[in-house]
């Protein structure tokens, strides 16, 4: 019967750490400092458009991320390709995604998850219905 409480014991540390690695990746303050300037961003604008093609498109991550799903719009950005979790200007090519609408919170909250200045750059761009969105970039270190 011992055994029966150690396993139990067990399953709830590893549910309490799973929540607790969720809580410090997408959430916490620790472990990212956000950019001494960042993209500048219009908060008097009730939302903002964002162009996501990567772990972006899921909703359970934007779930944990912004603390809701949202909803996802098909949309093309042309003039660019994806290489796995990235984009790069290529004229010829195009990046199927989606857009969000998202609050200046929640954009906040997905710079962190980004790692703005440090994995990734936002960088503004025109989709092919000629909306202007926001698109992480990866920052390449020279």
């Amino acid at each position: 019967m011992r055994w029966v409480y150690r396993i139990g014991l067990l399953a709830v540390i590893a549910i309490a750490l799973g929540f607790g690695y969720l809580w410090y990746t997408f959430q916490s303050p620790y472990g990212y400092e956000a950019p001494a300037h960042p993209p500048i961003m219009d908060r008097r604008l009730e939302h903002h458009t964002v162009f996501v093609y990567g772990t972006l498109r899921y909703a359970p991550v934007r779930w944990l991320v912004m603390g809701r799903a949202g909803t996802a719009t098909p949309a093309t950005l042309r003039g660019y390709s994806r290489n796995e979790l990235d984009i790069s200007a290529a004229p010829n090519d195009h990046v199927d995604g989606y857009t969000l609408s998202v609050t200046s919170d929640e954009l906040q909250r997905l710079d962190r998850y980004e790692h703005l200045g440090e994995r990734y750059r936002r960088v503004n761009v025109k989709l092919d219905s000629g909306q202007s969105a926001w698109v992480y970039q990866r920052v390449y270190e020279l």
